[in-house]
């Protein structure tokens, strides 16, 4: 039964797929002859701000994304698996992430606040304390040299780990992969950066109160660090290193962290394109101790666009922690799970985006349930719909 399902499924989504990649082809030449008369009219009226452009400095800018996703696990309390926490709510419709953003820009200065909403606050954030629950980003930052491009950015500011955010839009994939969960989405702290002239690097380095902390943990006064080291050398191709060492203890227990997020992003042809990740961290097993317990996660996504709003991405990807440092299951090999999605996207209008994804975890031991009972497997759908504005 199962299997039958997960393979009408998969069928459903490609017929779907052949559908509108032909109705969108046929809209395309419908459109051509009416594209150039628009063209013509607007270049004889002035163009009007953005909807969002308050002023030459200072725009506003929403985003919401409402999903259901079904687990086929059933869990009676309506909650996912522990080691997610974006669109974690299992047969309920309801809100993943709805923000509103003010954002200020100038020469010299920038500054960005965001408030959100959603699910995705509440559990990915559940360790901050009141309102800061609802806080997605606030910011400030200034530009050092007038001829060089130098800031030193403080606040509350989105990870500078990973290739994934909290903002669906923005990620390959309708959910956010097993390294992306567990590894920062935020962080607070002061960083410095520096982009060359001509845009094909950019490095930083960070000060943090903690590994994804608003708050720093009581009885932790020590602060963390990080780097960034991206590499655009052309158009097809983006490199990325970014680090984290710390302690997200109290002083009296201190376990040092040390994490690295490697990936690149590669645009194989005009509608192919490919995500290779590596995330590893070591924590030391105990204070004063020479020995560490590690974990790793490598994950492959290929997004295939035969349109400009339509796309298809599969993703395969394995996480290993043996000994239970990130995710801790209390079973004999602890985490070590692989993972595999499809995910089929249509923007169905400039700024509204649906999308449907099939995914499914193996692990090692059985952490997960099916039919009342401990199963290796665990399988789930999940459909969304968001707007940008």
């Amino acid at each position: 039964m199962k299997s039958t399902f997960i393979f009408l499924f998969f069928n459903l989504l490609l017929s779907t797929s052949n559908y509108l990649v032909a109705q969108t082809t046929a809209s395309n030449t419908d459109h051509q002859g009416i594209i150039p008369q628009i063209e013509k009219e607007s270049t004889n009226s002035k163009q009007p701000k953005s909807i969002g452009q308050i002023s030459d400095a200072l725009t506003i800018a929403g985003y919401l994304e409402t999903y259901y996703s079904y687990d086929f696990a059933n869990p009676e309390n309506h909650v996912r698996q522990p080691f997610i926490y974006a669109y974690n709510r299992h047969n309920e419709i309801n809100l993943n992430l709805g923000y509103i953003k003010l954002a200020y820009s100038s020469e010299n200065i920038r500054s960005n606040i965001s408030l959100m909403a959603g699910t995705y606050s509440n559990d990915n954030l559940s360790a901050e304390p009141g309102v800061l629950k609802n806080v997605y980003e606030a910011n400030v930052g200034f530009k050092i040299f007038e001829k060089k491009n130098i800031w030193i950015d403080a606040g509350i500011m989105p990870a500078h780990i990973g290739f994934e955010s909290a903002i669906g839009k923005d990620c390959w994939a309708l959910t956010r992969s097993i390294m992306a969960e567990n590894s920062p989405y935020y962080e607070t702290g002061a960083k410095i950066s520096y982009t060359t002239d001509n845009g094909k690097w950019f490095i930083s380095a960070l000060i943090l109160n903690g590994w994804q902390r608003i708050y720093r943990k009581d009885g932790n006064n020590f602060p963390a660090f990080g780097h960034q080291l991206m590499f655009k050398p052309n158009s097809k191709m983006m490199l990325n290193s970014s680090s984290f060492i710390g302690n997200d203890m109290p002083d009296s227990t201190k376990q040092m962290r040390y994490f690295h997020n490697l990936y690149g992003q590669f645009q194989i042809t005009e509608r192919l394109a490919l995500i290779a990740g590596f995330d590893i961290g070591a924590q030391q097993t105990a204070q004063h101790n020479s020995t560490y317990n590690t974990w790793y996660a490598p994950i492959l996504i290929l997004k295939l666009s035969p349109t400009d709003k339509f796309s298809i991405a599969a993703r395969a990807e394995y996480y290993s922690d043996k000994n239970g440092t990130i995710i801790a299951t209390q079973t004999p090999n602890n985490f070590q799970t692989f993972g595999y999605s499809l995910n089929l996207d249509c923007l169905i209008h400039n700024n509204v985006w649906w999308r449907v994804e099939g995914r499914g975890f193996s692990s090692k031991d059985k952490i997960f349930s099916l039919n009342e009972k401990p199963n290796n497997n665990n399988y789930f759908l999940t459909t969304s719909i968001a707007i940008s504005f």
